[in-house]
């Protein structure tokens, strides 16, 4: 790793919970910023403990995955001398960022046209879950809501299939990515004007900007379009698993997937002839190629497909994908000690030549960092005792 990382030198403060905003700041953190979490007495981030933990303690799996390379104070904000010690961290600070509902920090006193009076380089980003003004800016955002909210939970790669949520919270990853390149745009135009700026992101753009592809087709064909719903495409099961096959970029994919299967070539068939018919008669097709993959064990027909170079994959778990080889070839494991057990988390997925990417703090502990953050920004020990004495630092 080279001494000087990129963000070396950032302060962020870290309003942030749950997802958005923490896995936002943590890649702010892993290259470098430093990143103080500011959490409220008593609780801290809702990923602490709103979500079932055995055997429990500090340690929750879904609060580490998205809190490592900060330093966490817990205030009580809704004291005058809470407020005070935020405004003079904000003082020092480049960047805050927040995910709660739109409005909750300006009625706190902390939005950005009261920050920016205090120091007017700062960068005001966060993330909601509709936008800051319509409709629905009212609401409160969730992952699951977006996905329904967008169009993204309807769609389907057969009409027949139920509709399902999907079960990672990708709404919550993209919007916090985005609110990353946000902060770094904003950080860059600063270099050039020496201002700051307001970034906001919303999950709900971010699952639509993911279906920029299909917005396109709806918007300029009225048509819809799925890459999982392609004719040649599929889930197949076999002997002791099951293959996925996206049977695209070749002239004549269903020829080749016939050949691979050992098959009568289906592309002569006159229900599958021309791409618009083998889309019509998808269930048929699929039906007679799902016979033929279950005679077969998983690594038979990847041979097969493989060497008609077509694009397959075995389905795996999550466990068996993180026992794969490549995994840890891309440096995706990251294993440390804490301070109740083993922490098993992943690494960064973002490679830089100069080994950017290091685990300087661990998750940390509520509040753990609070007293030696006050010293840093000019809190003698009187005061840091007076503090904790009023309940205002925990």
């Amino acid at each position: 790793m080279s001494a000087q990382q990129p963000l070396s030198g950032i302060k962020v403060l870290d309003f942030t919970q749950v997802m958005l905003g923490p896995c936002a700041t943590q890649m702010l953190g892993d290259y470098g910023a430093d990143v103080i979490k500011v959490e409220r007495v008593g609780q801290g981030d809702l990923s602490r403990w709103s979500l079932p933990d055995d055997p429990g303690g500090a340690q929750n799996p879904i609060f580490c995955a998205m809190n490592r390379n900060k330093r966490s104070i817990a205030l009580d904000l809704k004291s005058p001398a809470g407020l005070e010690v935020v405004h003079r961290l904000a003082a020092q600070a480049d960047v805050v960022v927040n995910n709660f509902r739109a409005g909750v920090m300006e009625r706190m006193g902390l939005g950005y046209e009261a920050l920016s009076r205090i120091n007017p380089r700062i960068i005001f980003a966060f993330g909601t879950g509709f936008g800051t003004e319509g409709p629905y800016s009212h609401k409160g955002g969730q992952d699951i809501l977006a996905q329904a909210m967008t169009g993204l939970m309807a769609r389907k790669c057969a009409p027949e299939e139920p509709t399902l949520i999907y079960p990672t919270a990708l709404a919550d990853y993209s919007a916090g990515m985005h609110l990353v390149q946000g902060v770094l745009l904003a950080l860059l135009q600063r270099e050039r004007t020496g201002h700051g700026q307001m970034v906001s992101v919303s999950l709900y753009d971010s699952v639509l900007a993911m279906q920029m592809q299909e917005a396109a087709m709806w918007r300029m064909r009225g048509q819809d379009f799925s890459w999982g719903g392609m004719p040649y495409t599929g889930v197949f099961d076999t002997t002791d698993g099951a293959v996925v096959v996206v049977g695209a970029f070749k002239a004549n994919p269903l020829r080749e997937i016939c050949l691979a299967l050992g098959l009568d070539d289906l592309s002569e068939d006159p229900r599958f002839r021309t791409f618009t018919l083998a889309q019509s008669n998808r269930a048929e097709l699929h039906a007679l190629l799902r016979a033929r993959f279950a005679e077969g064990s998983t690594a038979h027909w990847i041979e097969r497909l493989e060497g008609r170079d077509l694009l397959c994959s075995p389905v795996r778990s999550l466990p068996e994908a993180l026992e794969c080889p490549q995994t840890a070839v891309n440096g995706m494991l990251l294993d440390a000690e804490g301070a109740e057990g083993p922490l098993g988390l992943l690494g960064s997925p973002v490679h830089l030549s100069g080994d950017a990417f290091a685990l300087r703090h661990l998750p940390p502990h509520l509040g753990e960092d609070g007293e030696a953050i006050l010293r840093e920004h000019g809190y003698d020990a009187d005061a840091v005792a007076t503090l904790k004495r009023d309940g205002v630092l925990a």
